[in-house]
């Protein structure tokens, strides 16, 4: 089977983690230079020769839609300059909470992301933790899901903690935390919140005993922070000995870094699939760049993903 050369190119939104990922990788990232129009148009061009190529698109689609926007134009780009095979790399997969019609007259945000990196050329996708796995439906074409826990499973265990207790700050994350809690032979308990309305929480109950233990809470993001800073707070009122919290993805929107630090969480542990906007001493930073070095191989190999998980303990 022959091999074609391999590309990488980053968008702007996650150029850094790109650098990063391209130095575990072992290659120089592809040139692109972005040409900007005074109206706020944005133009970017691909410095060398990509034809015949498997080029490698980086690009998380963090809020504002001109991040979405320039992926799809570099993806047009590449199939307009003959790339052999485009593969959009989204760290970060934005719209991912718009994946159903739960109310009236709404669009379903995910699909039509999806429909649009398919329309631009990408052949296939590669993501990590997708706020509803079954997102990975709404593309005809293949996606690797990668799993943030091969990322945080190694810190946890650095930390040797005991009378380990892992917790999702919602019903909704349930079902990611009882993956962690099931590896590390731990109890799980449930933070049950009623919203009155978008980013407001109304009520929080806890569900399960903390006492005495040593918290970890696992979502796949971390927005407002108003979830998981009510969450830990309750927590550590039920009579915790400690709260942390795993969060893959760090959107921190509005006043989010200050509700992490006045919230009771000794530490909020995220991955570089956003750039942080500031540096707080609450907030940890773990790379994903020789994870996604490891898939881009692999990939580009034909080889499996999944040897890149960590699966459960037997």
């Amino acid at each position: 089977m022959v091999l074609h050369d391999v590309k990488i190119i980053s968008g702007r939104a996650t150029k850094t983690l790109a650098e990063n990922v391209c130095e575990s990788y072992g290659q120089e990232m592809t040139v692109v230079e972005v040409m900007e129009f005074s109206d706020g148009e944005f133009e970017p061009v691909v410095q060398e020769s990509i034809r015949g190529s498997v080029v490698f698109i980086i690009q998380s689609t963090p809020a504002p839609s001109d991040n979405l926007m320039e992926l799809l134009l570099l993806c047009d780009a590449a199939k307009r300059a003959s790339a052999g095979k485009i593969i959009a790399v989204m760290p970060y997969f934005g719209l991912a909470r718009q994946d159903r019609k739960d109310k009236p007259r709404v669009a379903i945000g995910a699909k039509l992301a999806a429909n649009l990196i398919t329309v631009a050329g990408a052949q296939r996708v590669m993501t990590m933790d997708l706020h509803a796995p079954q997102i990975q439906g709404f593309f005809d074409i293949p996606v690797d899901h990668l799993d943030a826990s091969a990322i945080f499973v190694p810190y946890v265990e650095t930390l040797k903690l005991d009378n380990l207790v892992f917790a999702s700050p919602d019903v909704g994350s349930t079902k990611r935390a009882r993956q962690y809690a099931m590896h590390f032979d731990a109890e799980l308990v449930i933070c049950d919140k009623h919203r009155s309305k978008a980013n407001e929480i109304e009520s929080m109950r806890l569900i399960g005993d903390v006492k005495g233990k040593n918290v970890i809470l696992v979502d796949d993001l971390v927005d407002t922070a108003s979830t998981l800073a009510t969450a830990a707070n309750l927590i550590m009122e039920k009579g915790a000995k400690s709260v942390r919290a795993l969060c893959t993805h760090p959107v921190l929107s509005g006043n989010a870094y200050e509700k992490v630090e006045e919230s009771a969480l000794l530490e909020l542990v995220v991955c570089d699939t956003i750039p942080l906007t500031k540096q707080t001493p609450k907030i940890k930073v773990l790379s994903v760049a020789n994870l996604f070095a490891k898939a881009i191989r692999n990939a580009h190999e034909f080889k499996s993903i999944n040897s890149l998980f960590i699966h459960k303990k037997k």
